[in-house]
């Protein structure tokens, strides 16, 4: 009998290395599949990371990804979590509402600290320096209908140096993201099945 495999959805907006993290993580999976890659900027190089798969991307605008059609869509397509991998925009409350805690984030700091509308990349990591924190960190999250405020299921660590720059941070913190992202997801999907 052959076990029906999880199929997931990244959502990404850039350059997609959280994204190709988790795929080359589940590669052989016998349970998990990136089924899809959606994105909302054409240019974005998670595209080509994609390919490198055989993971199609679709690429839409605020019109479609907030449309009552978009979100049957996603549902008609019965993806088992849809994983939002430097992903920008608000979900929409029919898409959260459809997925209610099937919807996972990665925010690059210890939320509910440095999280909110504008809080992402560098943005993060200049605050945290500007503040004086002594460590940051990653928070992996439910989303719902509000940036950076759903359950949370995973936070780790890092201390804050006094000679960091928002890119040395932002280099540990993907480290983070690198290494704990993937497994989070894929401890879901076994809870899941």
């Amino acid at each position: 009998m052959t076990m029906k495999k999880l199929r997931l959805a990244i959502f990404a907006s850039g350059n997609g290395s959280n994204a190709e993290a988790i795929i080359k993580h589940l590669l052989n999976s016998a349970t998990v599949e990136v089924s899809r890659i959606y994105s909302n900027n054409k240019d974005a190089y998670v595209i080509e990371r994609g390919k490198k798969f055989n993971i199609s991307t679709d690429i839409f605008n605020k019109i479609e990804f907030t449309s009552q059609e978009f979100s049957e869509t996603l549902l008609n397509k019965k993806y088992d979590l849809i994983i939002l991998a430097g992903f920008m925009w608000l979900v929409p409350p029919s898409i959260v509402a459809s997925y209610k805690n099937k919807i996972i984030n990665i925010h690059p700091a210890l939320l509910p600290a440095y999280g909110g509308k504008g809080m992402y990349g560098d943005n993060v990591h200049q605050a945290v320096i500007e503040n004086n924190e002594n460590e940051s960190g990653i928070t992996i999250h439910y989303v719902n209908e509000y940036y950076d405020e759903g359950d949370i299921i995973f936070q780790t660590k890092c201390t804050v140096l006094n000679t960091d720059t928002p890119d040395s941070l932002a280099e540990r913190i993907h480290k983070l993201e690198h290494q704990h992202y993937p497994k989070v997801i894929e401890k879901l999907c076994a809870e899941i099945l």
